[in-house]
């Protein structure tokens, strides 16, 4: 049975709320890194059933990297204004911008590349981890990357 510091330490690691948390520790008898096995599983099925939905919100985010050599604009979108204007949502975007300005998509598909903050995830990963813990659909509409 999961006790209420292994609660808390799970929701700070995932972001995920207190009682998928709790579930997600039962199912794995009070083992941590197991319960975030199930968390992840859950989220991409989540993420797996939101896809249909219409994104009609959004936010367009830019950086600029340090030099000046490399820039990106991107417009990622969600169903509602109230995800787009989260904490959260914003730093999805930045984070896709800093990918975009690491590993060119011309390498290599940005939904399949490895996440550069943590290679066993790849970018497709990560927007369904932002799926399953806003629950909304999130999709990256348009993006552009200008180097010198």
């Amino acid at each position: 049975m999961a006790n209420i510091e292994q609660i808390k330490k799970l929701r700070e690691e995932t972001g995920l709320s207190v009682i998928e948390c709790q579930k997600a520790l039962k199912e794995a008898d009070g083992d941590s890194e197991a319960a975030k096995e199930i968390l992840k599983k859950w989220g991409k099925d989540f993420a797996q059933t939101r896809t249909d939905r219409a994104v009609k919100q959004g936010i367009v985010d830019a950086y600029v990297h340090c030099g000046s050599k490399i820039g990106v604009m991107i417009e990622l979108r969600c169903e509602s204004d109230f995800v787009a204007k989260s904490d959260d949502f914003k730093n999805l975007a930045h984070e896709l911008c800093l990918q975009i300005a690491a590993i060119s998509p011309d390498d290599m598909p940005l939904l399949d590349q490895p996440w550069i903050r943590d290679q066993a995830k790849t970018i497709k990963d990560l927007i369904s981890e932002y799926i399953a813990k806003l629950g909304e659909n999130i999709t990256l509409e348009k993006f552009v990357r200008y180097a010198m």
